[in-house]
């Protein structure tokens, strides 16, 4: 049986001419054509059901940098000559992620049938956005689908990897604390309890701070329950309210921005998506209102998004971009020079593409400067903390000769 256009993997189970049982696995575009396919072999199905997927061996979960790579992929493909609907099989059925594989020869079956590939895309809201799907229809009206492919591919690259940048800003300060709390947890309900069994017969004051590690760890062993819960519901209500509430959310990214050496990572980070957004769309011919809606919703903090939505009101009554960008106090005058220059110049995606790479690399510094700030620091907060319980512990043993 032909399997050229054949997308989904089905076992089956049937009667041979012989009237003998058999069974086997084989690809079709759905169950019916499997059947008709079975009978003309001579085989009457008796069961036939989709091959389900294995729990281990391939991530479900399609991520953000599936998506990239797929563009990536996708773009190489096109620009060696390689047609569209081919492209889509070789990619589809060589991916790791079989989540992806399904997505791409969906997508693939959609484009054989007819479909325009940006409104393929557009059926998947989650994976592909609106400035993927706009930037894929200009490249189909304007015959430069390879070109624009290769566009969108260096952006979600660039992308993603300042998103990365900023998390890993982010993580590691909060993994250590985190692990600090459980260690400091672990050790006021199991361990300084015994010390306080043996402190008991001391017959000697114990030492103000002592008492107040003992005092800590009595609350611990009570309410041990109840603190962990708490902030296991403070922890999902607080990421709920952030997904759910837009309020929740622009006071979080406002507060966000005021925080010390954490606050100007986001801050450029949220500039250079703007400028390298922007200037992907502007340079893929889409109007520079029109493109507005897209970069302010890739800025990725509330505070842009609002500034770019306002920029784009006034852009549409012929205000300049660089004017709209002074006016919202958001931008450095750097930025705002640059644009000024891009727009006389009429090389606006060209600057703009030099001031995402700018602030990209001034990301990149930040983060590593942050790294190197919070290694010692977050050692030393360990060290007192940890150091404290144990200190807390041995005072009383000093007073023990005392008492003999």
């Amino acid at each position: 049986m032909s399997t050229q256009t054949a997308s989904i993997t089905f076992v089956w189970e049937g009667k041979n001419k012989t009237g003998s049982r058999v069974k086997g696995e084989s690809q079709a575009s759905s169950e019916i054509l499997l059947k008709a396919d079975l009978r003309r072999q001579g085989i009457n199905p008796l069961k036939v059901k989709k091959k389900s997927k294995p729990l281990l061996g391939g991530n479900q979960k399609i991520t953000a940098k599936d998506i990239s790579i797929f563009a990536r992929q996708l773009s190489t493909m096109m620009n060696a000559g390689v047609p569209l609907v081919q492209s889509f099989e070789i990619i589809g059925k060589g991916h790791e992620n079989l989540g992806m594989q399904d997505l791409i020869l969906e997508i693939k079956s959609d484009v054989e049938s007819g479909t325009n590939l940006s409104d393929a895309l557009g059926k998947h809201p989650l994976h592909f956005d609106d400035l993927f799907c706009n930037l894929v229809g200009a490249g189909e009206h304007s015959g430069a689908l390879d070109t624009l492919l290769d566009k969108i591919a260096t952006y979600k690259e660039k992308t993603e990897a300042i998103k990365a940048k900023v998390k890993k800003a982010l993580f590691y300060p909060t993994a250590v604390m985190v692990v600090a709390f459980v260690v400091t947890a672990i050790l006021l309900i199991f361990v300084v309890p015994q010390f306080q069994d043996l402190f008991a017969g001391f017959g000697a004051d114990l030492p103000a701070f002592t008492l107040f590690v003992i005092g800590i760890s009595d609350i611990f062993q009570k309410w041990w329950w109840a603190i962990f819960g708490g902030i296991g519901l403070f922890i999902y209500g607080f990421s709920q309210a952030k997904k759910r509430s837009p309020t929740v959310q622009r006071t979080i990214d406002i507060i966000s921005l005021k925080i010390p050496v954490v606050g100007p990572i986001l801050r450029k980070s949220a500039i250079a998506r703007f400028a390298r957004t922007l200037s992907t769309m502007f340079s893929a011919g889409v109007p520079l209102v029109e493109a507005m809606d897209s970069v302010a919703g890739a800025t990725g903090n509330a505070l842009y998004k609002e500034a770019t939505l306002r920029m784009k009101d006034a852009t549409s009554t012929g205000t300049q971009l660089q004017q709209t960008m002074r006016e919202t106090a958001l931008f450095p005058n750097m930025v705002v020079q640059m644009v000024a220059i891009g727009e006389e110049s009429g090389s606006l995606d060209e600057m703009l593409g030099k001031v995402a790479d700018f602030f990209e690399e001034e990301v990149d510094n930040l983060v590593d400067g942050l790294s190197s700030l919070l290694e010692p620091l977050i050692m030393a907060v360990l060290g007192i903390v940890v150091g404290g319980l144990v200190v807390a512990m041995y005072l009383p043993i000093f007073k023990l000769g005392s008492v003999v």
